[in-house]
């Protein structure tokens, strides 16, 4: 377990220098680069951004920006905003739960809904309601996500009027029901596609365990389907799920950028079109590197309780 815990700390460091060295230099050779929003301040002159640009370092050659940065990020020093000048990881972490919180109210209605459209859909195999699944899937699968979010805004918020069109709380309120009810269409919408893969990816893991001879053998001995499924089939059909569980971060995080937008929500996704819209590039990058770790994070934990869940796995 120690070796093993070793190797993929070893690879997760390797896949974030990689992901630090492209964002870094996609961001900095971009057009405009990091001067782009001071250029554009009435009466600037070359002489002053050549002077902003001493300054803040961005007349040294990229690499030295690059291992300084680095050296900076390894001290706990993640940069300041060109904005407003205040410290990246406060801004990160002021947007963190909104994010969080629509995340984990996402994945646990994709999981809940997903896993019971999945089961269903293989224990009814080839019925009305396997084919209507199997459709919404290909549906949802297809339809970009920020039209789910525009229909769901005309129809519950203008002309229903049940929810909030947007926001994460009511000015002045900001009671546990008011949250409740903001983030009911923001986490339905960004579950709608992760319900898709879920319960496509379950149905396939259900209908390969049926098939397996021990639940042949539990029902020879006489035991109810509904015993046969709950004990013998589901268990061993959620355990791939939840390896999918751990990949499906990038999809949430990526999901989770269009939502926050349609909907105005003040998590990391919006900060991170707000950020490149301002050039604010230390920002970008911060939340670039807390995206990574935390896909790099999720998929280890996966794999940790893959190998808890089955005693079959052993961790090498």
């Amino acid at each position: 377990m120690f070796a093993y815990l070793l190797n993929r700390l070893w690879q997760s460091l390797v896949l974030l220098v990689l992901v630090s060295i492209i964002g870094f230099a996609i961001l900095n050779l971009a057009p405009g680069g990091p001067l782009s929003q001071f250029a554009l301040t009435p009466g600037m002159t070359r002489e002053a951004l050549d002077r902003i640009a001493h300054q803040m370092g961005l007349d040294r050659p990229l690499p030295i920006q690059y291992l300084d940065w680095v050296w900076r990020l390894v001290q706990g020093d993640w940069g300041k905003s060109y904005r407003d000048q205040r410290p990246v990881l406060d801004i990160i972490c002021g947007h963190l739960f909104a994010t969080l919180l629509l995340m984990v109210s996402s994945t646990l209605v994709s999981i809940l809904i997903g896993t019971w459209i999945g089961i269903k859909g293989a224990t009814k195999r080839y019925s009305l309601f396997d084919y209507t699944a199997t459709v919404g899937a290909m549906v949802a699968l297809s339809i970009p996500t920020f039209w789910f979010g525009l229909v769901a805004i005309y129809v519950f918020a203008l002309k229903l009027k049940w929810l909030p069109a947007g926001n994460m709380y009511t000015i002045g309120d900001q009671s546990l029901y008011d949250y409740a009810i903001h983030l009911v269409m923001p986490s339905l919408v960004l579950a709608l596609v992760n319900i898709a893969v879920w319960s496509r990816y379950m149905r396939t893991a259900t209908l390969d365990v049926i098939n397996q001879d021990f639940v042949r053998t539990a029902r020879a001995k006489g035991l109810t389907p509904r015993r046969v499924l709950v004990k013998h089939v589901v268990g061993n059909a959620l355990l791939p799920m939840i390896t999918l569980a751990g990949l499906q971060l990038p999809t949430i995080l990526g999901g989770a950028l269009v939502t926050e937008t349609v909907f105005t929500w003040p998590g990391m996704g919006r900060l991170f079109l707000d950020s490149l819209g301002y050039h604010d590039y230390p920002v970008v990058m911060g939340l670039l590197m807390f995206s990574a770790i935390l896909v790099l994070l999720g998929s280890l934990i996966a794999d940790l309780l893959v190998a808890l869940v089955d005693p079959r796995i052993r961790l090498g």
